[in-house]
């Protein structure tokens, strides 16, 4: 299975295209298999001695052994731990119900901030975006959001500040953004300094010098969702020689 997934790194793989174990994965009873070693990403799935694709896209693979689907999906699919980017949109008792782009709204209690108690409520109001982790996100319960760590600290997590933009993109885009050393980000800082948020639900905030140059970076990055990392450098070069 893993040399098969090894020569299709790169291709474009479709929903029902599966790998299945041969013999050379298997040595013996009373030793792992190596299959079992596989990290599975988005877009794949094991099934017994299968491994399914759920998605369309194309195959990536991290060294040494981690595959994934790499597609522009758009539809976001709660998961515990990720980070997001949700809207407050009603104050029910003492839980926030927040839109986090998925098929329903999450909740997030008053007292999942860093500080507060009874007596120190947050300042959350309806409207307000929010950057906020799931602690609890599977198809059996409501998912539930806070802005803390395991620690009890915020992390970075809370309410936004004033002003910025927000703009949603591709969750393919996300990822992008969000490895490490990114070059999409890197480009993106020696043209125009600005604060940037990037949600895994596709939700990005930014936040420029001024007016114009928020816009135009919201515009670059979503113009550069389906571009090649050489269409997206001329892009940028030509704003920059635009800017000057």
């Amino acid at each position: 299975m893993f040399s098969a997934l090894q020569d299709r790194v790169g291709q474009i793989l479709l929903p029902g295209d599966e790998f299945c174990s041969d013999t050379d994965d298997t040595i013996s009873l009373s030793e792992p298999v190596k299959s079992e070693k596989l990290v599975c990403g988005p877009g794949l799935r094991r099934s017994g001695a299968r491994l399914l694709v759920c998605k369309s896209g194309v195959l990536r693979h991290k060294p040494p052994n981690v595959f994934w689907i790499d597609c522009q999906q758009r539809r976001y699919v709660p998961a515990r731990g990720e980070t997001v980017i949700g809207i407050v949109t009603a104050k029910s008792g003492d839980v926030f119900k927040v839109d986090v782009g998925g098929s329903e709204q999450a909740s997030l209690s008053y007292l999942a901030f860093e500080g507060a108690t009874k007596r120190n409520r947050p300042n959350v109001q309806v409207g307000d975006l929010l950057f906020a982790q799931f602690i609890v996100a599977n198809k059996d319960m409501e998912p539930e959001l806070a802005c803390i760590d395991s620690s009890g600290r915020a992390s970075g997590m809370g309410v936004f500040g004033g002003g910025g933009l927000l703009f949603r993109v591709s969750l393919g885009l996300v990822r992008r953004l969000l490895a490490p050393n990114s070059d999409v980000r890197s480009d993106l800082e020696q043209l125009f300094p600005c604060e940037l948020v990037v949600g895994l639900n596709g939700r990005v905030w930014v936040k420029a010098a001024s007016i114009q140059q928020t816009l135009i970076v919201a515009n670059l990055l979503q113009s550069s969702d389906a571009m090649t990392a050489t269409q997206r450098r001329q892009l940028f070069a030509k704003v920059q020689q635009g800017a000057l």
